[in-house]
């Protein structure tokens, strides 16, 4: 019998902290997991699944106004803020609730509260201490705002999900694809839209012919892009508006500013200092390619270790760790060509290298560009553009990169993500036959270099 009550504690009832307790019990391990607000964590309470759900709501007002081209009188467009929102509740719960069933029915033992580490083989829940052989913290990361005059004024995508009214007026800040997803939905639904962004162009780290593409789209649809640029102050009024002041001098006055200008690691009151655990310049706990700490029994995964923040990544590096530590079977996450979307409007989906990540490896890269219409605009005056773009290393032919904005870009890349892993040629895709018609077929069209 082990002197620990488990064999496994988990610190975080997100998905990669929940996806590392299943498969651990599933390989027969005693596990136990906290959590001190609802389990699904960031993605499915605060992010990603309600964020979604709001996207939608915001691109339904293109599709009313497209179908009249169609021959469809849609009359009475009111939208209701009260109810998407009650709605977008109603279905967390609802995950909520399956995320602790799916503990249960594996057979985890769940607690509710703050998890702390008291020495790295126990753990403190509340007023209760218990042991486990090995630790993992999987506590995510959290949105925050820079201090300035003002900044109490200002809110995060949390609070943004739980708004008593859609704002008639709103700045959101940042140029990262959490405020550029948010600058769609208020613009979608309706509210007058600033996005403001201290660097040259939104999206940083993407490639730049999708950072352009994108920016052009967005602005075309409503939104005031305010590149160079920073909030100097916030003063609230009266009747609750926001006098914002820029650093250039320039004022608006809004219903609301979000901030949305990075995350932090969720590592304070862990109790990491007391056993030494090391963390990174932002808090990050500092793990290897095993998800491994300093300590040989603590590990951690997923947007706490500032790695790739993705919940897929995260549900990945749950999943290889503890096949790893109980299941006997070494695998280490592989970070490599990770897919991604921006669920802006039009949407970005991504995977591989860049253009310019490209030139800095291979001497010999050729890139493929189609910039069009798609096919469902044609009879309306909706003049979205989609672009597309290959990354080819000429010396080998392979695929590097894969690139997109436009309607569908997440479905549609998921599944070039794969032919890119599994290291495609340019010929590969040239000999595939395309599905006419569609947006996808570009890809398998594209025959003469970008100049």
């Amino acid at each position: 019998m082990s002197e620990y009550d488990y064999d496994l504690f988990v610190i975080g009832g997100g998905s990669g902290g929940v996806r590392a307790a299943r498969i651990a019990a599933g390989h027969g391990a005693r596990v136990a997991i906290t959590e001190e607000h609802r389990y699904g964590g960031t993605c499915v309470i605060r992010g990603c699944v309600p964020k979604k759900f709001m996207v939608y709501a915001a691109h339904f007002a293109e599709e009313f106004h497209d179908a009249k081209s169609y021959g469809w009188d849609i009359e009475n467009q009111v939208f209701d803020w009260n109810l998407l929102i009650k709605n977008k509740d109603t279905e967390i719960d609802r995950l909520n609730s399956i995320y602790i069933t799916l503990l249960e029915n594996a057979g985890v033992t769940i607690f509710n509260g703050h998890g702390s580490v008291l020495t790295p083989n126990s753990i403190q829940i509340e007023d209760q201490v218990v042991s486990a052989d090995k630790i993992l913290i999987a506590t995510g990361g959290s949105p925050f705002i820079p201090p300035f005059s003002g900044s109490e004024h200002a809110i995060t995508s949390n609070e943004a999900f739980y708004l008593e009214e859609l704002p008639d007026r709103v700045i959101v800040v940042g140029g990262g694809y959490i405020a550029v997803e948010f600058a769609g939905i208020f613009n979608g639904l309706g509210s007058n839209t600033q996005l403001v962004y201290r660097g040259d162009q939104i999206l940083r780290g993407f490639d730049q012919d999708i950072r352009n593409h994108l920016a052009e789209e967005i602005t075309k649809k409503g939104i005031q892009v305010l590149l160079n640029q920073t909030i100097e102050s916030i003063e609230l009024a009266a009747d609750g508006k926001r006098k914002v002041t820029f650093a250039n001098g320039d004022t608006s006055v809004v219903d609301q500013v979000m901030y949305a200008t990075g995350r932090n690691p969720n590592t304070e009151h862990l109790g990491l200092n007391a056993i030494d655990v090391k963390t990174g310049a932002s808090g990050e706990i500092l793990v290897d390619q095993y998800s491994r700490t300093n300590l040989d029994n603590v590990y951690a995964v997923g947007d706490v270790t500032d790695r790739i923040a993705l919940t897929p990544v995260a549900t990945m590096e749950g999943h290889c760790f503890a096949d790893t530590q109980f299941g006997n079977n070494e695998r280490i996450a592989d970070h490599r060509d990770v897919p991604s979307a921006v669920f802006s409007q039009p949407q970005v989906a991504t995977v591989g290298l860049t253009e310019s990540e490209a030139r800095e490896k291979h001497a010999n890269i050729k890139t493929y560009t189609s910039e069009f219409r798609s096919l469902k605009l044609s009879l309306t005056d909706n003049t979205e553009r989609a672009f597309m773009k290959l990354v080819v290393n000429v010396d080998n032919d392979q695929v590097l990169g894969a690139h997109m904005v436009g309607a569908d870009s997440a479905e549609i890349l998921q599944g070039i993500a794969i032919a890119i892993r599994a290291g495609a040629t340019k010929s590969d895709f040239d000999r595939t036959v395309g599905i006419h018609p569609s947006t996808a077929e570009e890809f398998v069209t594209m025959r003469t270099p970008t100049a």
